[in-house]
């Protein structure tokens, strides 16, 4: 398996053909936001340090409106939250990534706001690096679903897709593999791991993960709208 600090990340803003297909394929409204610091959905979004998001964004080319949408998801703009499984921040980094990436940049404390930012960031670009066969729309949907069910989820859907015959750098077959990983169909596990399951284990979240992406997608197209 790939590591997800070993790869190097070149990603550019979504293009406005793919805007129109997230808005044709998904029915897609914009979000009624008159500036990016009045967001009416997000009580706080004032708040955000745009210029840590802007200057790390810009530090690991990834495009800071995917950024905006990605901390709009996961912490809803607030530097202080913690989810049950004790990820904190803006970007919700789970303890053991935290570890890694206060190595990995040499960082005082993860936890602090503009840090949280730079090593999300940082992560996310890694896990984009991961599916550099896939188009470039795919690559984004599965660099986010990585990002919110673990790289290795999303590895284990991939294989399980070509097993199948499915194409495994494409999102829409990937999301509709990833439910099969789930302890129900231990059956076909066995007929494709050696371990009788999935590397990774059984995954029975499929259904947040992909509305976490399809989430984190419709934001971003609202922002590139804007911004």
């Amino acid at each position: 398996m790939l590591s997800v600090f070993s790869t190097v990340i070149c990603f550019a803003p979504v293009s406005s053909g793919d805007f129109l297909r997230l808005r044709r394929d998904q029915g897609l409204a914009a979000v009624g936001i008159t500036a990016p610091v009045n967001d009416p959905t997000v009580p706080g979004f004032e708040r955000i340090d745009f210029e840590a998001v802007k200057r790390y964004a810009a530090m690991y080319r990834v495009d800071y409106r995917l950024i905006l949408a990605i901390i709009k998801q996961e912490s809803r703009f607030d530097s202080q939250a913690v989810s049950d499984r004790g990820a904190r921040g803006y970007m919700q980094i789970m303890p053991v990534t935290g570890s890694e990436l206060r190595e990995a940049l040499d960082l005082t404390e993860p936890e602090l706001p503009a840090e949280n930012i730079r090593a999300g960031i940082y992560y996310f670009s890694k896990l984009y690096s991961l599916f550099s066969g896939a188009g470039q729309w795919d690559r984004l949907s599965l660099a986010l679903a990585a990002y919110n069910a673990g790289p290795a989820r999303i590895y284990d859907a991939q294989e399980l897709a070509a097993y199948i015959g499915e194409n495994a750098g494409n999102w829409t077959s990937v999301q509709s593999i990833l439910p099969l990983l789930s302890k129900r169909f231990y059956s076909l596990h066995q007929t494709i791991w050696t371990g009788g399951r999935p590397p990774s284990g059984y995954f029975g979240a499929a259904q947040q993960t992909i509305d976490y992406v399809h989430s984190v997608l419709k934001t971003y197209a609202s922002y590139q709208s804007l911004m």
